[in-house]
């Protein structure tokens, strides 16, 4: 088989990982991954405790050596949701730090504590990554948005194809050093975050927490030329970047800002844009295919879509009878299917969720999204909260709440529909105002999306939040509004 992380066999003399002040170096890494790895028993499942900290990455990078898929365990998930996922994956053990604080749930199973600054010198090791690539490397669970979480099986080869393709994208190259503070529970910061910069034999500085000094900080002395983020994160880069000329010059002088797991409002694009020069690029993805598409770095901007279907990756667009379309004229509107090596093999134990999920060996994602002249795809948003039916027409939250964050008074807002006896739905807007004293007034809010966008989209009702409810990766989730 095919080493996905090379650099731990050359263990080249350089940095592979950097939280806080922490340092491992690729011979440090390879040394703890293998004495770890060495006590994991191959093909049976591992639990990691996936705080962000060093030894989230030195468990997950043993049990990728020993062949043993890693269920990474997102430290604020309720009791009920680490029953369920623990019940549902039955994994062996759990991995956690020597210091972390483990919840009731997961006492039955032995515990092994990582501890990378102090491998056993005398214990065995193993040397190379063991199994086919069509094993499973990771078992990421959904957020159970639309039913209980789902263990996400994804395989090896899934993940050395598409990150192959993020580098051919992105000119990813050994010589990036990677900035992010995204949780290592999910596949934007465990799988491009941290072994993306690994398979290349780059280095990774993680922030443990978001900050936009943080970010200016190592963008600008840390040696970094590259920063991946969620639009929560460029949001607060975009407030902040006009009056911090060290955060300017720190975006500005990045290589490659990247963003992803929801789209960034254009609004924003354009204010980082104007004080820093630089663009951010977007890419789409999701748990079950990793990423589909991407702006290329060797391409023209293109802010508000997510790009092209990356090399290996096939993408179409289909109506609500399956049937594809064929149409690219940036306004028809259709669900996203996919197809490649990217995709995930199975929902755990679920195997009719898995059929169900598929149309003829296209993944259906349930991702509305529309295609220009250029290939481009710009997503509108879900399927099930995103698209609202409105008087016949099919209308995109997104676009519209790109429209609401253009005023100055908004600070953020969501679009969902809601059922009306006469429109079918009407469309709502939920806003979180700058001055919550003085929020600005709803009919200005809604004359606002009528003079930019056509008459049928304008909110019918507009209402004020104090904030929007969020998940761990900053998507808003709209199924709690209302």
């Amino acid at each position: 088989m095919s080493p996905l992380i090379p650099a731990l066999e050359a263990e080249p003399a350089k940095p592979a990982l950097r939280f806080g002040e922490e340092t491992l170096s690729y011979p440090q890494l390879a040394a703890s991954a293998r004495a770890l790895g060495a006590r994991l028993t191959a093909r049976d499942r591992v639990a990691v405790w996936a705080t962000p900290a060093v030894e989230t990455v030195v468990a997950v990078v043993a049990a990728l050596l020993a062949g043993a898929p890693a269920i990474p365990l997102n430290p604020r998930m309720g009791e009920r949701e680490l029953a369920h996922v623990l019940t549902d994956s039955a994994p062996a053990l759990v991995l956690a730090g020597p210091d972390d604080e483990l919840p009731k749930a997961l006492a039955a199973l032995p515990h092994i504590a990582v501890d990378p600054r102090t491998p056993p010198e005398d214990s065995p090791a193993i040397h190379r990554e063991s199994g086919p690539d069509s094993m499973p490397a990771l078992i990421v669970y959904t957020s159970g948005t639309t039913g209980s979480p789902k263990g996400v099986v994804i395989s090896r080869r899934a993940i050395a194809a598409n990150l192959d393709d993020l580098a051919d994208a992105w000119a990813w190259t050994e010589d990036d050093v990677l900035v992010h503070a995204l949780p290592l529970f999910h596949v934007h910061g465990l799988i491009l975050g941290i072994l993306g910069p690994l398979r290349r034999g780059g280095t990774v500085h993680h922030l443990g927490r978001f900050s936009t000094q943080g970010v200016a900080h190592e963008l600008s002395t840390g040696g970094a030329t590259m920063f991946f983020g969620v639009p929560t994160m460029y949001h607060r880069l975009a407030e902040a970047v006009e009056s911090d000329p060290v955060l300017a010059q720190a975006l500005g002088g990045a290589r490659l800002l990247v963003s992803g797991s929801a789209a960034l409002p254009r609004y924003d694009h354009e204010r980082i844009t104007a004080a820093t020069g630089q663009r951010v690029i977007e890419r789409y993805g999701m748990t079950e295919t990793l990423m589909n598409t991407s702006v290329r770095v060797d391409g023209p901007a293109r802010p508000g879509t997510v790009g092209v279907p990356l090399p290996s990756v096939d993408v179409r667009l289909v109506d609500e009878e399956g049937a594809r379309i064929e149409t690219s004229d940036g306004e028809t509107v259709g669900e996203i299917q996919v197809r490649g090596p990217n995709l995930f093999t199975e929902y755990l134990g679920w195997p009719d969720a898995t059929a169900e999920a598929f149309a003829g060996g296209w993944f259906r994602t349930g991702d509305m999204a529309t295609r220009d002249s250029d290939g481009c795809y710009g997503i509108v948003g879900r399927k099930s909260t995103d698209l609202i039916k409105s008087g016949g027409y099919k209308i995109g939250a997104g676009e519209i709440e790109n429209v609401l964050l253009e005023h100055p008074g908004v600070s953020e807002a969501a679009v969902t529909g809601e059922p009306d006896p006469d429109l079918g739905e009407r469309v709502i807007a939920w806003i979180v105002p700058v001055d919550r004293d003085d929020p600005p007034g709803k009919q200005v809010l809604t004359d606002h999306v009528a003079q930019q966008l056509a008459p049928h989209k304008r909110p019918r009702e507009v209402r004020f939040l104090p904030l929007l409810p969020r998940n761990d990766m900053g998507k808003v989730m709209k199924k709690e509004l209302g």
